[in-house]
């Protein structure tokens, strides 16, 4: 490949950084540099079309994430509700004739104005409207969970590898530097230890008519929704994949809102080195969001870990000052992390950090604690 081929690799999008001084020089003398420096200004101001899929309350957080966005706007919107589309458009300057319904959602094929779709739809909707995305030449940022099958989750992977198109799970925390970036930094140095235990929780007294409570739209109870956070927590803070999964769960309040699904569920994990994670969700009782490590010299707390502002970071490290570090940033500095990483992942052609396939490994996680708990799956 020549020295201009292998710049211009990967969609285009050159990487300056990784040439030499002699390749530099060549480059110069026939006026590529110049060239490749006007492309890469370019990028930088560009921005990717986001097309929202349902305008719901995680919609609400990416939408709003664009106005803080280097490389990611609003271009296009997915409703059922004609009247609420049309009041966001109003407010992002999206055309009316980029308001599409759910009937003719495929018609965005014929759209320039669109590169990806954000799908916050309910869980058991994310395989078919990923679908129908990727047909239609879109790249896609779906919500997690991935799907409520591993089944689903692979026919997603499935038709944007055949079409070509990006998949990125909507793993935020994979991408928040303070509590969770820091943490694996400080467990991958060693500084704690060799690491033994980790605990985790995450949940909320959940309110009566919820579509989390639909077993069919949820896909299950608190570990598909907030136990997601603990269960792929414990797998980048420990970098490994569980060999041994055990859970258990119950519904303590007859109130009528777990006819469907679990109130509570607690799993331990175990890891390849030997690891062993204990982790708890529910919707019956406000767990809050929290990890804590602990190693053979120190601790780590994030509490609020998975949240959307307010985290916080606590060691207690042998030899170490303490640390105890908050995230000052505000909600929705999450989203918008989220929302450019992927916009410069198609416009260099990169892979993303959380592809198809961590969605994926999550569910079948979740597919083993569940039929350990009895559960039919």
């Amino acid at each position: 490949m020549s020295v201009r081929d292998r710049i211009l690799a990967a969609g285009g999008r050159p990487n300056v950084m990784k040439l030499t001084r002699r390749e530099i020089g060549r480059l110069a003398a026939t006026g590529v540099v110049s060239q490749l420096a006007s492309a890469m200004a370019q990028d930088n101001d560009r921005k990717i079309g986001y097309c929202p899929v349902g305008l719901g309350r995680v919609s609400d957080n990416f939408i709003r994430a664009a106005k803080d966005s280097r490389h990611a706007r609003i271009t296009a919107l997915v409703s059922g509700h004609r009247d609420k589309a049309e009041k966001i458009a109003a407010e992002y300057g999206v055309p009316a004739k980029n308001i599409y319904s759910y009937d003719n959602y495929d018609a965005i094929a014929d759209n320039k104005d669109i590169d990806a779709v954000y799908i916050g739809l309910p869980n058991s909707m994310h395989a078919a409207y990923t679908i129908r995305a990727a047909k239609a030449g879109k790249h896609v940022l779906c919500e997690k969970p991935m799907a409520n099958t591993v089944a689903d989750c692979e026919a997603m992977i499935d038709a944007c590898s055949k079409a070509g198109k990006k998949l990125m799970l909507g793993y935020r925390c994979q991408y928040e530097p303070v509590v969770n970036l820091r943490a694996i930094e400080l467990i991958r140095s060693g500084k704690l230890g060799k690491i033994q235990t980790i605990d985790t929780g995450s949940g909320f007294n959940i309110r009566p008519g919820e579509w989390r409570l639909d077993g069919k739209l949820a896909g299950g109870g608190p570990l598909m929704d907030m136990g997601i956070y603990a269960l792929n927590g414990c797998r980048y803070l420990t970098g490994e994949e569980p060999v041994e999964v055990k859970g258990v769960s119950s519904v303590i309040d007859k109130d009528g809102r777990f006819g469907e699904v679990e109130e509570s569920l607690m799993w331990t994990m175990k890891f390849p080195s030997g690891i062993v994670a204990n982790c708890a969700t529910s919707y019956g009782a406000n767990l809050g969001t929290f990890f804590r490590v602990y190693g053979t010299k120190g601790m780590l707390l994030g509490e609020p870990a998975w949240g959307y502002e307010g985290l916080r970071l606590v060691a207690r490290i042998q030899g170490e000052p303490p640390l105890d570090e908050p995230n000052p940033e505000r909600h929705p500095a999450q989203f918008v992390r989220e929302a450019d990483h992927f916009a410069e992942c198609i416009m260099q052609n990169n892979p993303p950090k959380t592809p198809g396939e961590e969605g994926l490994r999550d569910i079948k996680l979740i597919t083993e604690i569940y039929r350990s708990c009895g559960r039919k799956v």
